[in-house]
């Protein structure tokens, strides 16, 4: 019996050792706060998106829960109706008065549904988006599966903005007094006069947010990450402010003429 001693050397063996093992789920949701760029690195390795998204659809629910038990969704529907009256003609105001009852429920139903299936559909969004942005227009080398699968993680700033919202809800002394529209002073808006007379700025300051920028960097991130050398931080972060960019403006204008 012979042995290839060429195949004994230290640096063959070495080269059959088993790679080493990715982030567990566990590590890869609390890396997204502590060590983002280590854990999208591992998500463009090995995307997938079930349990952020599906923390993200139990904490939504959790938060219309509390807002029903605490609040009442026909309060919150009666809230918002309130603030659009208060720009309509009386003609106007009278119709809507009528229509009151189907606008509360509306309301509670909406944000059930929303809750549950709006995640999805806007992480496909806007997945879709950034893949024709980073792969199309910057010629980047990613995977709409990894997009996807950074969105889902990313939105693990929701959960937390979630859970601060029901704490908000549960400190305030008369709850009817939570703004559902404006639920945390995270953002410049929260220093402007909300019935003040510039719409447009109003609702471009309040989009102006905490979470918004601190998803938009972890976005940033992911996609550096998935794209490795072919795209800079840089790119990445344009990749995501272009379309945030152009939906805050749309929403600030129709604010400035509808609000």
């Amino acid at each position: 019996m012979q042995y290839n001693l060429a195949d004994m050397t230290p640096e063959n063996a070495a080269a059959v050792e088993p790679p080493p093992a990715g982030m567990s789920e566990l590590a890869r949701l609390t890396g997204v706060f502590f060590e983002p760029g280590r854990t999208f690195a591992d998500v463009a390795q090995r995307p997938s998106w079930f349990v952020p998204m599906l923390l993200t659809v139990l904490f939504g629910l959790i938060f219309c829960v509390v807002v029903g038990q605490r609040i009442g969704w026909d309060n919150v529907a009666q809230q918002q109706m309130e603030k659009r009256m208060a720009t309509m003609q009386p003609e106007q105001r009278e119709q809507a008065m009528k229509q009151a009852d189907l606008t509360k429920k509306i309301t509670q139903v909406s944000a059930y549904v929303i809750a549950v299936i709006g995640p999805a559909i806007g992480y496909l969004i806007a997945a879709a988006v950034l893949m024709g942005i980073v792969a199309g227009i910057l010629s980047a080398p990613v995977k709409f599966k990894q997009i996807f699968a950074i969105m889902c993680y990313s939105g693990m700033v929701g959960v937390v903005a979630a859970v601060l919202m029901v704490v908000v809800i549960f400190l305030k002394k008369n709850p009817a007094d939570f703004d559902i529209q404006h639920p945390l002073a995270f953002n410049l808006g929260a220093l402007m006069d909300p019935n003040g007379p510039n719409k447009f700025l109003f609702a471009l300051a309040s989009s102006i947010d905490v979470f918004s920028i601190w998803r938009i960097l972890l976005v940033a991130v992911g996609l550096k990450a998935a794209a490795g050398k072919k795209l800079s931080f840089g790119g990445a972060l344009f990749a995501v402010l272009l379309p945030w960019a152009v939906l805050v403006l749309i929403g600030a204008t129709f604010a400035g003429m509808f609000g």
